[in-house]
């Protein structure tokens, strides 16, 4: 039979999918799918709202863009990376990994009829087993044929950092595992074709998935530490910062820095292994006693800051709303909770972030953002994501903004101390 050539389909091109989309269209033919249309027309016309991919990179690529799979011709590699978020109770919430499981069993069938041996790769962060126990079950239903036989799974777990230009998708150790050893093989060609970083070819898929829900589990836990002993230090009237810079010129202390967890991956992912812990009937305390020190991060600084005021409301200027600094990404900001926190204390907090969509902003948290930096006078200026364009104001510009006797919080230390309240 003659060998027919690679084509991959990407479904979700967010911050995880598109530039994994990208990288591989450079190699091989490839279309990248989203059920947000507005997100396929920008695209199309070479804008990334995460800010990820520059509109030149965007319009030069060969890729293919599409509004569902139905038009998407039989693919070799099908790979899904839609969000896994949870639920109000904590819980993984699949909906959208069995949506995409769905779409896919259903054009699986025209792949294996066209003498193609799919492979469909899991990139969502799970916990271990999703990807056999629960997505190739609708898999077959959906396509009429056998998984393992007719097609095959495979999962790589996702290692992108929104903003960070360093460790990017073409740059890093891509991990891959294959439920057969051939279908490791095709995999780790497909993504060692786009990487310079190598792949880890994961001695199973489960393997894979745990090495993916830990990774992020790890880091929640250690800035867990760093929050509860900001809470400490604040007790005993000493900066967490001095405390860090003196204990870093140990060789093997850990650099990790105390602050509000959020985003779409470390604040979240720890759930998905301490409810499959919980399944398995093992209490995982560790896991959830860092969970509920970042998630009680928030209302804690608020206090904090409220003290700071002798306890009196007044006028607040949060700086920053995103989930870190210098990308627009708003999922699961704390900042938000940070705000919400101050207001129920009686604050008037008023919100600026120039890298936020305001619409964004009000959909998911209710927010209004201040259009332009108000001049203030605030009583309180909370530095809460020192985006580049506030740290280049100094504290100069920054206390020009307060009101007699106001107080100038720097949440992260970057101003080197020289806020009057600090983790």
């Amino acid at each position: 039979m003659k060998e027919l050539s690679p084509r991959v389909a990407v479904i979700g091109l967010g911050y995880v999918g598109l530039p994994l989309a990208l990288a591989l269209a450079r190699k091989f033919e490839t279309w990248g799918i989203d059920v947000d249309k507005s997100r396929i027309a920008e695209l199309r016309d070479g804008h990334d709202r995460t800010g990820e991919i520059e509109r030149d990179v965007m319009q030069a690529s060969p890729i293919t863009l599409l509004e569902g799979l139905e038009a998407c011709p039989p693919c070799d590699f099908y790979i899904v990376t839609v969000p896994t978020p949870i639920d109000a109770e904590n819980r993984p919430d699949l909906d959208l990994v069995v949506r995409a499981s769905r779409s896919v069993g259903a054009v699986l069938a025209a792949a294996v009829s066209e003498g193609r041996r799919p492979v469909v790769v899991y990139e969502s962060t799970v916990y271990p087993g999703v990807t056999e126990d629960i997505c190739a079950p609708v898999l077959e239903e959906m396509s009429g044929h056998r998984c393992g036989e007719d097609f095959f799974l495979a999962y790589s777990p996702e290692r992108i950092n929104p903003g960070d230009r360093e460790h990017t998708v073409d740059k890093i150790t891509k991990v891959v595992s294959g439920q057969t050893p051939d279908v490791l093989e095709r995999v780790a060609s497909l993504y060692g074709a786009v990487t310079t970083g190598g792949v880890f070819k994961a001695s199973s898929i489960k393997v894979a998935e745990a090495a993916k829900v830990i990774e992020n589990a790890q880091r929640d836990i250690n800035i867990a530490f760093m929050n509860e002993i900001a809470q400490i230090f604040s007790r005993i009237g000493i900066s967490t910062w001095d405390v860090l810079a003196a204990a870093g010129t140990k060789w093997n202390f850990l650099p990790f820095t105390p602050g509000l967890v959020g985003g779409h991956c470390i604040g979240i992912d720890p759930y998905y292994l301490a409810y499959r812990a919980k399944e398995l009937g093992i209490e995982p305390n560790v896991i959830t006693a860092g969970r509920g020190i970042n998630d009680s991060m928030a209302e804690w600084v608020a206090g904090e800051l409220h003290n700071a005021r002798g306890s009196k409301a007044g006028s607040v200027l949060v700086l920053g709303l995103t989930f870190k600094e210098n990308i627009p990404d708003l999922r699961n900001s704390k900042v938000a909770d940070l705000a919400a926190s101050l207001g129920k204390l009686g604050h008037a907090v008023t919100i600026h972030d120039p890298m936020a969509d305001p619409a964004e902003a009000k959909h998911e948290y209710g927010v209004d953002l201040a259009g332009e930096l108000p001049p203030g006078p605030f009583d309180l200026v909370l530095l809460a994501v020192p985006h580049g364009d506030y740290v280049a104001m100094g504290e100069d510009k920054l206390r020009a903004l307060l009101a007699d006797g106001g107080t100038l919080a720097d949440l992260k230390g970057v101003l080197g101390g020289r806020g009057d309240w600090s983790l």
